[in-house]
């Protein structure tokens, strides 16, 4: 759900890939955000505190490269310290790469060409979302060639999903989740649906009632769903039999953007639930009872100093979301 960034006025703070911050590195409890429009990707503790960083942080930077990400959309905390990014990129400054990057800043994987789109091999189009599965190889979605791809630390593609036509055709996926049971699941963003699959490619199900642009989905280990319908500002969980559990709107706060469009939703051990509410410019975690318990960035003021974010895409706890749903207990 790539768009264009805003700008923020020119005296810019911004951090060097490998700037060391003091402690908490890779803590459980910390989370890790992508701070879409200022070309960064930042881990945060509780208190507030960045304690790492990749990326520049400056909202004018449009050059990706060995120290530099343009517009992620995703990042995962891997196995040792290390970080999945989707380098999405915007119109104006592509991307198009998924990298791994270790705690110094160093590009250890790399699957796309920088600021090249394309579908052949080693070329992306739009990378939105990337997951590691259990074997090491990485499921990537590749939202402008329409298509879920598995790739191995080669860089050859194992497995690719997304057929040119018919009900199972995606429409600017925006994230694929592996399932307990081998199965994916798609947020099929622009054909308004959450669709689960099989290896083989049948649709195994499919739920868009009442959806408009799904940024995100995740299958909750209860057998439930949890949705960031972006195009009507809320965050959904629905049951086996798509209804309605629960629901958050994120446009209803004091100051709050009207359209906020939350692009990330991921539901926490103790019942809450993260959420990346994009352009009102923060990550709130999220109560049952509909109560803000957290809240990183300033209800919708763009900024990238203290306490700031620039459309923040995606937001994960340490230790409890690789996109590897893990089967129920």
């Amino acid at each position: 759900m790539p768009s264009s960034p805003r700008l923020l006025p020119a005296i810019v703070l911004a951090f060097a890939p490998t700037a060391a911050f003091a402690g908490g590195f890779d803590a459980p409890g910390d989370i890790l955000i992508t701070d879409q429009f200022n070309n960064r990707v930042i881990e945060i503790d509780h208190g507030g505190s960045i304690v790492w960083q990749f990326g520049s942080g400056d909202p004018n930077d449009c050059t990706p490269g060995a120290g530099s990400v343009i517009a992620p959309n995703d990042a995962e905390r891997l196995a040792g310290g290390q970080t999945l990014i989707a380098g999405t990129g915007t119109g104006a400054c592509p991307d198009n790469r998924v990298i791994v990057v270790d705690r110094q800043g160093r590009i250890r994987f790399q699957y796309g060409e920088a600021g090249i789109a394309g579908s052949g091999p080693n070329q992306l189009n739009t990378p939105v979302f990337a997951v590691q599965d259990a074997f090491g190889n990485y499921l990537i979605t590749d939202q402008g060639n329409n298509r879920i791809i598995l790739v191995d630390p080669r860089r050859n593609i194992l497995w690719s999903y997304g057929p040119p036509s018919g009900e199972g055709a995606l429409n600017s996926p925006n994230s694929a989740e592996i399932l307990a049971n081998g199965h994916i699941l798609i947020a099929d963003e622009n054909n308004n649906r959450v669709l689960e699959i099989t290896r083989a490619g049948q649709i195994v199900s499919s739920f868009g009632a009442g959806l408009n642009t799904v940024a995100f989905a995740s299958r909750l280990p209860d057998g439930d769903t949890l949705i960031a319908d972006a195009g009507n500002n809320r965050v959904l969980e629905v049951d086996v039999d798509g209804r309605t559990v629960s629901m958050y709107a994120t446009n209803t706060g004091p100051g709050s953007n009207p359209n906020p469009n939350p692009t990330g939703a991921i539901r926490l051990r103790n019942g809450d639930t993260l959420i990346a509410d994009q352009f009102n410019d923060r990550v709130i975690e999220v109560t049952p009872g509909g109560v803000i318990a957290f809240q990183y960035g300033q209800t919708n003021v763009v900024g990238n100093g203290t306490n700031q974010l620039n459309a923040p895409y995606s937001a994960v706890m340490i230790g409890q979301y690789l996109g590897v749903t893990k089967p129920a207990h």
